[in-house]
């Protein structure tokens, strides 16, 4: 699982990672991707989150999700409704309810869950619900997902 923010530079990177990791462990892994936004040094962040689960009413999160980072210099409430547009969402009330922050009852509910569990900066990966500590490389998460793995045949 990780914690995360589309206006986040360092997310963005380690986005690229993740899609690595999904390929490598393939059928043995599952990634949940919680909403996180520093709403403090990201202005945008909150709406962001709030359109990827727009976008996920009509089972295009992951579509979303990859736009928004490859887009997250340019995150504004218009440029939102054209990335879900362009994604495959075809609710004509996407922007409505977008500002009338439908979806941000969840990522708020995410951000709470997360600093419960400790998360205070983006990204924050958990592996079988323990707190990943290293640096978010690709090496360094494959041998935490390794380890997990060796663990749960062991169980």
């Amino acid at each position: 699982m990780q914690y995360g923010d589309y206006e986040s530079e360092a997310c963005a990177k380690v986005n690229e990672v993740v899609d690595k990791l999904l390929k490598q462990f393939e059928g043995k892994m599952r990634f949940n991707f919680r909403h996180f936004p520093l709403t403090k040094v990201h202005q945008h962040a909150m709406k962001a989150a709030e359109a990827s689960l727009g976008a996920a009413q009509e089972g295009k999160f992951w579509e979303m999700h990859t736009t928004l980072f490859a887009n997250r210099r340019r995150l504004g409430a218009i440029s939102l409704r054209e990335y879900a547009k362009d994604c495959g969402v075809n609710n004509k009330k996407f922007l409505e309810n977008l500002m009338d922050c439908t979806y941000g009852w969840s990522v708020r509910s995410d951000l709470l869950e997360g600093l419960d569990k400790g998360v205070r900066d983006v990204p924050a990966f958990f592996i079988n619900g323990e707190l990943f500590t290293g640096k978010p490389t690709f090496e360094n998460l494959k041998k935490g997902i390794e380890d997990a793995l060796k663990k749960k045949k062991r169980a």
